[in-house]
């Protein structure tokens, strides 16, 4: 069986490599079992260490061109780690479609990295070059969105869109006292995070509420600004009553919130996103339209990085009895509220 671990975190993804803990999870394709679990909380700040030693390591790195803030940060995260750990890595980050960016690994594989990390634009459309690398000999390390099947990579890591979705309902349930109309305005149509993150809404909304909380519109924009203010508009004015809007991207919900602002409707409902940007953690302390957004970090791109060092040369993590990297690593998904907003502000991309 693959193994599968959760990391609980309180601030930088990028040491979780060297200390790491957590509870069995999964994401995508992979497994959501969570029995003989082990659970580590980390809360204190850390940075990733010096190159550690052994054999020099080259790595070969592809994520889509970054249409949003969460994406530049993944890219950016991975840069650095790499950086910081004197690996040798080579960067496709310009693809604005899959099939771009398949063309973009093709050239990664031709380099013979030692291994591959890749944040896919769509899980399904590249999981065929992730194969093609797998098969030549180079483990694959997927970043967030999961491939259609586990034998693609080597290692899975990745937020949990899931318990983004329940911790979202659940909220909602509380703040509504299970009784309302409500607005979901979705990812990228047909990969997993979006389809998670909707999962483990509506399931939440069920068990809480059992039909008490109406899910009165749900649309697609796809991560980006622009299109979270359109698909808003049309849905404001289709929609007489609406009482909270869960967005599953924080920067797709600043264009949400623009359009909710631009119909002086902002006293009407609530809103929360997802992912944790600096902007809408200051808006949560602020109060008013914004209530919540739930981590979804883009640090896990320089775990990734270190991890893929790791599994180069062949090592596993201290804090885990056996010698090999886990195949699947779930970071959990907090809650950031007005509550606690101070403490995870710093945490802002």
């Amino acid at each position: 069986m693959s193994s599968t671990v959760r990391i609980t975190r309180g601030l930088s993804v990028a040491a979780m490599a060297l200390a790491l803990g957590g509870t069995v999870a999964a994401c995508g394709s992979h497994d959501n079992s969570t029995s003989g679990s082990i659970q580590t909380t980390k809360t204190a700040p850390a940075s990733s260490p010096a190159a550690d030693t052994g054999p020099p390591v080259h790595l070969a790195f592809s994520a889509p061109a970054a249409d949003h803030g969460w994406l530049k940060a993944v890219t950016d995260d991975a840069k650095a780690e790499a950086k910081q750990l004197g690996i040798t890595m080579d960067v496709q980050d310009s693809a604005s479609t899959s099939a771009e960016q398949a063309d973009q690994i093709q050239t990664l594989i031709a380099s013979k990295p030692d291994a591959l990390v890749v944040l896919p634009n769509e899980g399904e459309a590249l999981t065929p070059a992730a194969e093609q690398a797998t098969k030549a000999g180079i483990p694959v390390i997927n970043i967030d969105r999961a491939f259609t099947t586990p034998a693609a990579d080597r290692l899975w890591i990745g937020g949990d869109n899931y318990g983004i979705g329940w911790q979202a309902g659940n909220y909602f349930a509380d703040q509504l006292n299970c009784k309302g109309n409500v607005v979901e305005i979705q990812g990228l149509a047909g990969i997993s995070v979006t389809q998670d993150r909707t999962k483990g809404f509506a399931d939440a909304l069920k068990q809480r509420c059992q039909g008490g909380i109406k899910i009165v519109a749900n649309q697609p924009a796809d991560f980006l600004p622009d299109k979270g203010l359109s698909v808003m508009e049309n849905i404001l004015q289709a929609q007489k009553h609406i009482d909270a809007v869960y967005t599953q991207d924080d920067d797709m919900a600043q264009g949400v919130a623009a359009a909710i602002q631009n119909a002086h409707r902002d006293k009407e409902m609530w809103m929360t996103g997802a992912g944790g940007s600096k902007q809408v953690m200051e808006e949560i302390q602020k109060g008013g339209l914004w209530r919540a957004t739930f981590l979804y970090n883009p640090s896990m791109a320089a775990s990734a990085v270190h991890l893929a060092q790791l599994i180069v040369q062949q090592k596993g993590l201290d804090e885990l009895a056996e010698p090999e990297i886990p195949s699947s690593i779930t970071l959990q998904a907090t809650a950031v509220t007005k509550d606690n907003v101070a403490k995870y502000l710093k945490l802002g991309f």
